[in-house]
């Protein structure tokens, strides 16, 4: 007959192991094929491996620095913070305030509300979204120009999916 020991945990012992040469592995697998994540599962145990995807071009350029003096330490600014800003993650993107379908005209032999390049008011109606058989109309919170329509006429959308982009 075995025993099986309680064994606590002090401070010096790790919370877990960590099998850094796998990590390397699934790293250097990535980049080989181009993938951001990979799992391996083995038992009751997980590693997971991402990476961010590089950042292809930003949507607003970003604003110019002034060159370090010679000489002085410059830090380096961690790459995951950086992120690049998308149609989607634009703050001039109007999101969905509902779960429905979107319209980007009253009816089908209507003008479009807007199209990309126009002008807006605050106030303007950008489309609509049916949901549960009202129309509700989705209005420019801002003035400025329409950059992207993201969706298409007739399109199902879901609640905070960007619509459309303000400059």
């Amino acid at each position: 007959m075995t025993t099986a020991k309680k064994v606590e945990r002090t401070p010096e012992m790790p919370l877990m192991f960590i099998d850094h040469e796998a990590i390397n592995k699934l790293a250097a697998l990535l980049n080989e094929t181009g993938l951001t994540e990979i799992e391996i599962t083995e038992g009751d145990k997980s590693l997971r491996v991402t990476k961010s995807a590089p950042m292809v071009q930003a949507y607003q350029a970003a604003p110019q620095m002034a060159a370090a003096p010679a000489g002085a330490p410059v830090a380096a600014a961690p790459t995951a913070a950086i992120a690049a800003i998308t149609p989607e993650n634009h703050p001039g993107a109007v999101k969905s305030p509902m779960v429905g379908t979107a319209y980007l005209q009253a009816d089908p032999s209507s003008p479009r509300f807007v199209t990309k390049g126009a002008t807006v008011k605050a106030g303007d109606t950008l489309l609509i979204i049916e949901a549960m058989k009202v129309m509700n109309p989705i209005k420019a919170e801002k003035a400025g120009t329409v950059t992207h329509i993201l969706i298409d006429d007739a399109q199902p959308v879901e609640f905070g999916q960007a619509l459309v982009v303000i400059e």
